[in-house]
């Protein structure tokens, strides 16, 4: 690896900043493995100036950290095979903490993040260490956390409709709704996951964690918003402030997210590709299951209707 390589820890539990890569799909197996490592170690790292790359750059470059796999619900962006389009005039203002698509098992591994237009004051991204957190439970907490499964799914919130409405009107949150809920997924996640590289054990929750099985509704939401506030604890956070061509990397099986929707009506696009993940494993051995709710009528049986 080149001297001109930094590694740069942005805060203690989470994030680092590399200096000295060209993100491209061109890097050497030694270059990769060190992305590889230091985003196992790190969670979430960043690139600034990356502003060579474009959309098939960025899927290139993906395929080198794995294999790219599109949203399960949301069209990619014209001629492109996986890249996810965020712009915040279209209902892409994700600002809720979530693990990406939870809502399926085999959940995204990682995923890379791009910024195309950033606010001039605004925007940033949150993430927080779901290992830390997870690790730093009392441990009472974390022999209640090992044995608790958690559905998931994309059905809308309707808590977090009157958030988007506000920032969008009314007419693009339906839309955004409408395709990200085109499909209806539940899955059952242990809340305790197995990370399958590092063994180290992670809380899988988030936005789309709806009920914890076995429990009541009020009880679930009590349980889960307990294990919530470990995670996104200020000490297990990192806050990344965007500029135009940076790279975030994100291993989704050990953190969540949060855009921090404080920039009004300024513009913001982000371009994210995914990487395929494998099914968790609980503490236990058992694995995630899914099962498809509802799926788009077919276009005959909905012009009919």
């Amino acid at each position: 690896m080149s001297e001109q390589v930094k590694v740069i820890p942005v805060s203690g539990r989470i994030g680092a900043i590399i200096e000295g890569i060209s993100l491209s799909g061109n890097l050497d197996e030694s270059t990769v493995g060190f992305i590889r490592e230091k985003l196992l170690k790190h969670k979430v790292i960043f690139f600034r100036g990356q502003n060579h790359l474009d959309n098939a750059g960025q899927e290139e470059f993906t395929k080198l950290l794995g294999s790219p796999v599109a949203h399960p619900t949301i069209k990619p962006k014209d001629g492109t095979d996986y890249v996810l389009e965020l712009d915040s005039t279209h209902g892409g203002r994700a600002n809720v903490w979530h693990t990406d698509v939870t809502f399926v098992d085999a959940y995204p591994a990682a995923s890379i993040l791009r910024g195309i237009v950033i606010p001039e004051a605004g925007g940033d991204t949150v993430w927080a260490n779901t290992a830390a957190a997870y690790e730093l439970l009392p441990a009472e907490l974390r022999e209640l956390a090992d044995k608790l499964r958690v559905l998931h799914t994309n059905e809308f919130d309707y808590a977090a409709t009157i958030r988007t409405v506000n920032a969008l009107g009314s007419e693009a949150a339906r839309k955004y709704r409408e395709s990200f809920a085109s499909t209806v997924y539940e899955t059952e996640h242990p809340l305790v996951r197995v990370h399958p590289e590092t063994g180290e054990k992670t809380l899988v929750l988030g936005g789309f964690a709806k009920k914890i099985e076995g429990f009541s509704v009020a009880d679930s939401q009590k349980l889960i918003a307990l294990f919530q506030e470990h995670i996104t604890s200020l000490e297990n956070t990192v806050r990344w402030r965007w500029a135009e061509g940076d790279v975030a990397i994100w291993d989704n099986r050990a953190t969540q997210h949060y855009a921090v929707n404080d920039y009004g009506d300024q513009h913001r696009v982000v371009r994210r590709v995914t990487i395929a993940g494998d099914v968790p494993i609980g503490v236990d051995g058992r694995k995630s299951a899914t099962r498809i709710v509802s799926e788009p009528a077919p276009a005959a049986a909905a012009s009919a209707s």
